[in-house]
């Protein structure tokens, strides 16, 4: 898959010290999700089977623990995982993850 952006990931863990515990988290689901080639949610929950299918083809991924939370939305004809959103919970309680 082609995931737009990896510098929206770097950004989250370099902009406050206090991510910098998920870096190690969000590089290894970078690392996974580039080397997938899902066509369906269905291939998405066999690989991450704690993610939330949500409408609009939109993914909420449980990081490190489930302290974070990585919302993406993907294109699976193109196959490109688009980042939409990352965060702590409380963060992610904050916002429509249908919309963001």
């Amino acid at each position: 898959m082609r995931i737009i952006a990896k510098r929206t990931l770097r950004a989250f863990w370099e902009r406050d010290p206090a991510n910098l515990d998920c870096q190690a988290s969000l590089a290894a689901w970078y690392a996974l999700v580039e080397q997938a080639d899902w066509k369906t949610p269905a291939d998405v929950k066999i690989q991450f089977r704690h993610a939330s299918l949500l409408k609009g083809n939109r993914i909420v991924f449980n990081i490190a623990g489930n302290k974070y939370r990585l919302v993406v939305k993907i294109n699976y004809h193109y196959s490109v995982v688009y980042i939409r959103f990352v965060g702590t919970h409380d963060q992610y309680d904050q916002i429509d993850a249908e919309t963001v």
